[in-house]
């Protein structure tokens, strides 16, 4: 099973590039983030023609989360449940799989802006209540797979200059403890787990030739529980689509199991 995250930037603008990439590598899943479409707008019939099943959480201009699946999406969840949010920032849905029922939760969480913004303690919050809700989804879902666009690099590896970004949003202290809550629930972000020491990058800012300097960042992230970890065969970054024209600044990020 081959699944992929990947932040678009406006699915209207990069739809064509997403059929393109799905046609290449062919994932079984794919979650999208940042769709900027409501929902009556998402392109079901373009996902359809690929063969392929989507369920889509949108608002116009901002925000926007998608899966498209090879599977039937089961028991569909959109936002956090008690979590009043007007952004549309989680979709989840069951697949039945090779190795059995997967809950697949795919997230768009919050920027933050700075750190001294409300939007920085929306983050904060949002991020809370998401543990809090994984935390009880696990009791009735043995297997899941969190991915999407955390909007933090978890640790100094992750960025191309830290000293310069230190207490900056994406890498702050209380930004990278708050997933470390998620993992601590008893998840492993598979990139790192399967390249330790590796040095790549999902987004690169579109201002001072970010990607060709390859100033970057990982903050786009594949979670997997213990027992899934274990059948990840591969975890990576595909830089390709960030060479297109008018690219998303981010790439997908894959994991086989």
């Amino acid at each position: 099973m081959k699944l992929a995250t990947w932040n678009v930037n406006s699915l209207t603008v990069r739809l064509s590039q997403v059929e393109e990439w799905i046609k290449k590598a062919k994932p079984d899943l794919l979650l999208l983030q940042e769709t900027k479409q409501e929902n009556i707008k998402f392109p079901h019939e373009a996902i359809n023609a690929l063969g392929y099943k989507s369920i889509h959480n949108g608002q116009k201009t901002y925000n926007g989360v998608a899966i498209i699946s090879k599977y039937e999406l089961l028991d569909i969840q959109n936002n956090i449940p008690g979590f009043e949010d007007g952004q549309k920032r989680m979709i989840a849905a069951t697949v039945n799989t090779n190795h059995g029922k997967i809950r697949i939760v795919c997230v768009y969480v919050p920027n933050g802006q700075s750190v001294d913004s409300d939007k920085y303690f929306y983050k904060l919050d949002w991020l809370k209540h998401f543990t809090l809700w994984l935390k009880n989804e696990m009791l009735s879902h043995p297997d899941i797979i969190i991915a999407g666009d955390f909007n933090i690099a978890p640790q100094d590896i992750d960025c191309h200059d830290p000293e310069a970004w230190k207490n900056n949003v994406l890498v702050s202290k209380r930004e990278r403890e708050a997933f470390q809550k998620i993992i601590d629930l008893g998840f492993s972000d598979s990139f790192r787990a399967m390249n330790p020491s590796e040095i790549q990058y999902s987004w690169w800012d579109y201002r001072m030739a970010g990607f060709r300097r390859n100033l970057g960042m990982r903050i786009d992230h594949i979670l997997t529980n213990k027992n899934l970890i274990n059948k990840v065969t591969m975890s990576a970054i595909d830089k390709e689509p960030r060479k297109s024209e008018r690219p998303s600044d981010h790439t997908p990020v894959i994991i086989e199991i």
